[in-house]
C-alpha cells in the first residue's frame, strides 16, 4: 500500500526519471504534487505495470493531480555533465515549471542536489512506497516511450519502437552495423566487447 506523502499538511513533490540507463534518447523526468486524498487501486511503480496500466493511469494522474511537470536533459547535454547529474537537472526542470511551488520534495533513489533550498528526502525504491513518485515514475516513463516512438519513424533500424533506446541486443547489433545518430549518448559504452557482428 503506497503511503500519500512523507510530510503531511504541505505541497509536497514527488520525483522520478525514465531512461537512465539507455544508449540513446533523452532522460525525462517528472515531478507531481498529488492532492492528500489521492487513490487509485493499480497506483504502482511504473515498472510493475503493463503499458496498458501506465497510460491509463496517466490520464487519470493529469486530471487529478494538484500539479505536474515534465522535465527534459537531451543525449548531447547528459554527454556534457554525465548521466547522474543530467537525471538530476531533469527533475530540477520539472520542478521549475510546476504551477504550485512545493514546500517539500520527495526523490526516488539516494542521489539529488538541492533545489531553490526546498527541503527533500531521497528515498531508495520510492516509486514502490509514495504515490507521488509512483505518479512521477509513471508520467516519466510514459512521455519518455511517446518520445522513442516518435523517433523511432525517423531512425526504424534501431528498433526503438520495441526497445525504447535500452541496450538490448538488437539495439547493439544495429549501432555496429550502422552506427550512430545524434540521439545516441556518446559518452555511454555503445557497443559490447563481446559482440561480433557476421555479415
Amino acid at each position: 500500500m503506497l503511503q500519500p506523502y512523507l510530510q503531511a499538511g504541505i505541497p509536497e513533490a514527488g520525483c522520478d526519471e525514465a531512461g537512465r540507463g539507455c544508449l540513446a534518447g533523452p532522460v525525462f523526468a517528472a515531478a507531481v504534487i498529488l492532492p492528500p486524498d489521492f487513490f487509485h487501486h493499480k497506483l504502482n511503480d511504473s515498472k510493475q505495470l503493463s503499458e496498458k496500466s501506465r497510460y491509463e493511469l496517466r490520464t487519470y494522474i493529469l486530471e487529478n493531480a494538484l500539479a505536474y511537470a515534465i522535465g527534459i536533459y537531451s543525449a548531447p547535454e547528459i554527454d556534457q555533465v554525465n548521466i547522474l547529474n543530467a537525471s538530476i537537472f531533469s527533475m530540477h526542470r520539472a520542478l521549475e515549471q510546476l504551477n504550485l511551488k512545493p514546500e517539500h520534495i520527495i526523490i526516488d533513489g539516494n542521489r539529488f542536489k538541492p533545489f531553490h533550498k526546498i527541503p527533500f528526502q531521497t528515498i531508495i525504491k520510492g516509486d514502490s512506497k509514495y504515490s507521488s513518485i509512483a505518479a512521477a515514475s509513471i508520467l516519466a516513463k510514459t512521455y519518455r516511450d511517446d518520445f522513442m516512438l516518435q523517433i523511432h519513424e525517423e531512425y526504424p533500424q534501431y528498433g526503438w519502437k520495441k526497445n525504447k533506446g535500452y541496450p538490448t541486443l538488437d539495439h547493439r547489433v544495429a549501432i555496429m552495423k550502422y552506427g550512430i545518430t545524434p540521439y545516441h549518448r556518446k559518452s555511454f559504452r555503445l557497443l559490447d566487447n563481446q559482440l561480433k557482428l557476421e555479415f
